[in-house]
């Protein structure tokens, strides 16, 4: 298992290089190759699942939050690809509507007039609406992540409690980390209030 776990975290790092690529170099090969990366990563974890169970139980639950964290990293670099790629082909669509409206000319008695005003008003109406699309693609995406960190708090917090009883913790010490961990949703709930308003104050200042 332990192998299995250095070679998914090497293919994370991996992962996280080929981003950096990306940035200076937005193509679909650098994307394909991170899709493979995630795809490996997917695989890996759903065989360490299967390690997890056959670890010793005072062992397991720690093992558990290991493999639990590999799949949180995993799903934000998927998402983080999915938003690289809506920007590429925005650009993209970017590109092509506006040679499309600077290759239109208007005839009248043949003589062309270059309409190259109307294109770049048209432009920025279409970059504002995208901008405000990213703004709640990127809104929606930080909340489903929230919504799995919230999972993964739950979950790791019922493994502490039993690792704790196991080791045989004092129940003042259980109560302070239950006490901790009603703090982080407090702050948990705050942070998806504080995003959600902004999301919408951004929404209508652009509108």
């Amino acid at each position: 298992m332990e192998t299995l776990y250095h070679q998914t975290t090497k293919l994370i790092q991996e992962t996280t290089d080929l981003f950096h690529k990306l940035e200076g170099d937005p193509s679909e090969n650098i994307e394909n190759a991170i899709q493979s990366k995630i795809n490996a990563i997917s695989a890996n974890c759903e065989k360490l699942d299967i390690f997890v169970f056959k670890t010793p139980i005072n062992q397991r639950s720690v093992a558990k939050m290991r493999v639990d964290q590999l799949k949180y990293d995993n799903k934000h670099i998927q998402a983080s690809l999915q938003n690289a790629q809506n920007k590429r082909r925005r650009r993209e669509q970017e590109l092509a509507d506006r040679e499309q409206l600077l290759s239109r000319r208007f005839g009248h008695d043949h003589t062309a007039i270059n309409v190259d005003f109307l294109a770049q008003e048209q432009v920025s109406l279409q970059n504002s609406h995208q901008n405000v699309d990213e703004m709640l693609h990127t809104g929606s995406n930080i909340l489903q992540t929230l919504r799995y960190n919230r999972d993964t708090l739950k979950g790791a917090h019922r493994r502490l409690i039993d690792l704790a009883n196991t080791l045989g913790l004092s129940n003042a010490t259980i109560s302070l980390i239950e006490r901790r961990v009603t703090q982080d949703k407090y702050v948990l709930f705050g942070g998806m209030v504080v995003t959600l308003t902004v999301i919408v104050l951004v929404i209508m200042f652009l509108l």
